[in-house]
């Protein structure tokens, strides 16, 4: 989350004419994360998330994400769902861009997740690739292998700007990925970003999923190598393989990895830390100017992606035999 466009009080009370909550008591910009323009909502009816639609989120792909929320609800997940308005639309737009107004989720997001979490973490997201196996809607994963090639061409250039020799082990990373991607493991709906801060707990209770505009359908076992990255690694670099077996078995808990699945781990790991470390580093040296964004450093997957690359089975992540 961030905030790319402003938003004068005029045109947002023009917006929010349309929808059915009350009025306007207050809203401000959440600068957290890279992606949206978002805004907390205060009505009279409540709290909501306004978000506009920016960068990689294509407007076609919206009902897509739409859909998907409220078909994740339906089976027991708890996420944000889509406030309708008076024409019975989640879509409208503001200034310009593709807008969608949700409902707002209690909890927080937890800055050093504990074991406790990642085993939360790993059960909840299990759950989610059960309740996407029945969703109908297919998008392809345009942030996916497929898509690395474009991405390393855009960050190539100034690449060495982050840390010098990066462009070379970027090319050197994605021609081996390419070369040994597997492309037949179970796959199905996946989130494909549940970073600490799109999962809320109430304690060590976990309370919701939010932020879904990268999910898509993709290797489920990629979604793990996500959150490998994500949750398992402390603040000096050195991953966590007690978080690392705790993630895993709340997944296996609730669906277990088959073994080849588990044997592309390592794999795996290396293309998710690959992917953050492209788009990270496009963000960076690419900041819109005046934007309310705090662009997330590169280096950190840098020294991920460097981790993976000595990772021979996942029983080093934690992995039970």
């Amino acid at each position: 989350m961030a905030v790319y466009t402003d938003v004068g009080e005029e045109e947002l009370a023009s917006f929010l004419a349309n929808y059915d909550l009350g009025g306007l008591m207050s809203f401000k910009g959440i600068a957290e994360g890279v992606e949206n323009t978002n805004f907390l909502l205060h009505t009279e009816r409540g709290y909501f998330i306004l978000t506009l639609y920016e960068k990689r989120v294509a407007a076609d792909d919206l009902p897509f994400f739409i859909g998907l929320m409220e078909h994740l609800a339906a089976r027991g997940i708890t996420c944000p769902q889509p406030v309708k308005n008076r024409k019975g639309s989640a879509l409208g737009e503001l200034v310009g861009r593709p807008a969608m107004i949700v409902t707002f989720l209690e909890g927080v997001w937890i800055r050093r997740p504990n074991v406790s979490h990642c085993t939360a973490l790993g059960s909840a997201m299990a759950k989610l690739h059960q309740a996407g196996a029945s969703f109908e809607l297919h998008r392809k994963n345009a942030l996916g292998i497929d898509g690395w090639k474009n991405l390393a061409h855009l960050a190539a250039p100034r690449a060495d700007e982050v840390s010098l020799g990066l462009a070379q082990l970027i090319l050197e990373e994605l021609t081996h990925l390419e070369n040994n991607w597997p492309r037949s493991l179970p796959a199905g709906i996946i989130h494909a970003d549940l970073f600490p801060d799109n999962v809320f707990f109430l304690g060590d209770r976990l309370s919701g999923l939010i932020d879904f505009y990268f999910a898509c359908n993709d290797l489920l076992a990629y979604d793990i190598a996500i959150c490998l990255n994500a949750w398992c690694f402390e603040i000096d670099g050195s991953f966590n393989v007690t978080k690392g077996r705790a993630l895993l078995a709340g997944y296996n808990g609730v669906r277990k990895l088959e073994k080849r699945e588990a044997d592309a781990l390592p794999l795996l790991a290396r293309g998710a830390s690959l992917r953050i470390l492209l788009t990270r580093t496009i963000d960076w040296l690419n900041v819109p100017p005046g934007a309310l964004v705090r662009p997330k450093d590169p280096l950190e997957y840098l020294k991920k992606l460097r981790f993976h690359r000595r990772i021979d089975h996942a029983r080093d992540y934690g992995l039970a035999a």
